[in-house]
């Protein structure tokens, strides 16, 4: 499937996402340039493990214990390289941003110019209406605002779990440094932004507000 920018694989983070698991699933492989989906349980207590055990071509991952954001996603990525893995899209398994982006992002970094490609919730300037809370919102823009003056950069979210890479710019990275919680996508950023990569982002909000059918 991956097309010219390579093998393509998602990474889904996941904790207790039974509810929505096999609905992101679905609508990931729907786009038809995934070749691979791997599945990192965070130490779910409901049946995220069941049924991602029922669905075809995933690499499951089974943490035993809780060890948090940051952990599951250092092994996600590890698991996808390893996997051979030329483009490595994270999609959250709660459904929260829309598949739909992923040949998108895919064709933004098999093409070479990008090696890192954010999908954001604040594009587009209907975050609020389309579910954030406002204190949520707020606090996202401080600290965006903080994250830009200190990195002298210009995105418009850091905390987007919405996110493609390249290998070489995942082989480069020191992911092991980070934390095992939620600064790791913050920490992750910097990382790209301190190597000189540019990022390219683009609307990663799941409502049809933002989205249309």
């Amino acid at each position: 499937q991956g097309g010219n920018g390579g093998k393509v694989i998602v990474v889904m983070p996941a904790f207790n996402a039974a509810q929505t698991l096999r609905t992101t699933y679905d609508e990931v492989m729907r786009q038809g340039v995934v070749d691979l989906v791997v599945l990192v349980d965070d130490g779910s207590s409901d049946q995220t493990v069941a049924i991602a055990r029922t669905l075809p071509n995933i690499r499951l991952v089974v943490h035993p214990r809780n060890m948090g954001y940051g952990a599951n996603q250092k092994t996600c990525y590890r698991e996808a390289l390893a996997a051979g893995a030329d483009i490595v899209i994270m999609v959250h398994a709660d459904y929260q941003y829309t598949p739909k982006l992923i040949p998108a992002m895919a064709a933004l970094i098999g093409s070479g110019l990008y090696h890192c490609v954010l999908g954001s919730r604040i594009l587009g300037g209907h975050a609020v209406e389309n579910g954030m809370p406002w204190w949520k919102y707020v606090a996202n823009r401080a600290l965006t605002l903080f994250s830009n003056v200190m990195m002298r950069a210009k995105l418009s979210e850091y905390h987007t779990g919405y996110r493609a890479f390249s290998r070489e710019l995942l082989e480069r990275l020191p992911l092991d440094a980070n934390a095992d919680d939620f600064v790791f996508d913050n920490q992750v950023l910097a990382q790209v932004l301190w190597m000189g990569y540019v990022v390219a982002e683009g609307r990663g909000w799941r409502l049809a507000k933002v989205l249309p059918e």
